[in-house]
């Protein structure tokens, strides 16, 4: 998948140039517009620094939030900045540009000296951004010399910094961030040292249709837990209650479960449940066997039966790829099972690899990011991977550099 990209560790001799690199900064903000969580920030930092050590320009193109082509204040990249700042330390240029084109920043750029960053206001500020407008791209392209993608994030769209931009600027790479995204998903499901155990979790079965399908033809075994998991109960006759069950799936969650067993593939669903009157973290709460949901009752996460028989399962994994919680694991009276997951995961000796933002979440929750292989930023473009999809920011990049080693 992706052959012929070029990567930014293939660029040498760039003091002076002007590198417009495409980051995935939208962050996560409080009710007071406090950055909650900067991990995609920090996992910028090596190709930031890389360019700096290079004496390059670096011009920062990002986005936050959903402005719908108006400036919003209180999506302004400003915040970012500042973050950055606390961040960087080879050089003492980081400047702000309230717009993203036009003359005042090609000033800005030309002004700055080398070795110094200019950061761009949100590209989301114009229409033509997530339109993937070409008059807009050509606007872009032409503060730049050199292109750098490393918004693995926002891979899935189809916008103008993303994809139109490629064709505008000669010599288009992808970032290191870029690099451990493919690289880890390529050692998960393209040559996997196996067993390959998946486990795909979260709400909706109709999110995760194309993944589950795909999988199917890659894994040894797979786990499905979360909301998603009662439509398969469902399917397999049990009452639900009140749990979340899309009906109009019923026949696809068969389908799913009788490819399994063509390709022999051990399906995994829970066998128990925590069933709450209601999703609220004072509600009344028990655990039964998935054959005595109640009527009226909510099931919100797996049982302790159920975290036992999943931690068998993955026991003698050699590779994980895990989308999506176990539960409602927002509120702390329905974490367990997720909680639990997430430690028996971290406790393998498999390369693990977490992919979703409600993932990435839980696994910071429990404190075992340090104990999982990789944490991929991307939460709609780890799904696309999982589906077999193109990413149309990646396939752009494919034989667009000619100064490359």
């Amino acid at each position: 998948m992706y052959k012929n990209i070029k990567f930014l560790d293939s660029l040498k001799n760039l003091e002076g140039k002007k590198v417009l690199c495409r980051f995935d900064f939208n962050v996560p903000t409080d009710e007071h517009g406090n950055i909650t969580d900067d991990v995609r920030i920090r996992r910028a930092l090596p190709t930031i620094n890389y360019l700096l050590q290079e004496k390059a320009k670096v011009i920062i193109l990002s986005h936050r939030g959903r402005p719908k082509g108006k400036f919003v204040k209180n999506l302004s990249m400003d915040i970012v900045v500042t973050r950055l700042k606390g961040y960087i330390h080879l050089t003492d240029h980081i400047i702000f540009v309230d717009d993203c084109i036009g003359e005042k920043v090609k000033k800005a750029i030309d002004e700055a000296p080398n070795c110094s960053i200019i950061f761009l206001e949100n590209v989301r500020f114009y229409p033509g951004e997530t339109q993937n407008d070409h008059e807009f791209a050509k606007k872009l392209a032409e503060l730049g010399e050199i292109y750098i993608d490393d918004a693995f994030g926002n891979a899935h769209r189809t916008h103008a910094s993303n994809v139109a931009i490629t064709e505008y600027v000669e010599n288009c790479l992808a970032g290191f961030l870029m690099k451990d995204e493919l690289t880890y998903f390529n050692r998960a499901l393209k040559d996997p040292l196996r067993p390959l155990v998946s486990i795909v979790g979260g709400a909706k079965v109709s999110d995760k249709l194309g993944a589950l399908d795909n999988l199917l033809d890659k894994v040894d075994k797979m786990i499905v837990g979360g909301g998603m998991a009662f439509t398969f109960l469902r399917a397999l006759g049990h009452k639900v209650g009140n749990s979340l069950c899309e009906e109009g799936l019923i026949g696809k969650a068969l389908d799913i479960m009788s490819k399994a067993n063509k390709k022999d593939v051990k399906f995994y669903l829970p066998v128990d449940c925590l069933v709450a009157k209601d999703i609220d973290s004072k509600s009344e709460i028990k655990v039964v066997p998935i054959q005595e949901i109640p009527e009226n009752w909510i099931g919100v996460d797996i049982g302790p039966a159920t975290t036992t028989l999943f931690s068998e399962v993955i026991k003698d994994a050699r590779t994980i790829v895990w989308n999506g919680p176990m539960g409602v694991f927002e509120i702390e009276l329905f974490a367990r099972g997720t909680m639990s997951m997430v430690h028996s995961v971290a406790n393998t000796y498999a390369l693990t690899i977490i992919g979703g933002g409600d993932t990435d979440v839980a696994v910071h929750k429990a404190g075992e990011v340090d104990r999982i292989s990789y944490i991929s930023t991307g939460g709609g473009a780890f799904l696309h991977l999982l589906e077999g999809k193109e990413l149309p920011a990646i396939k752009a990049l494919e034989n667009k550099c000619n100064i490359c080693n």
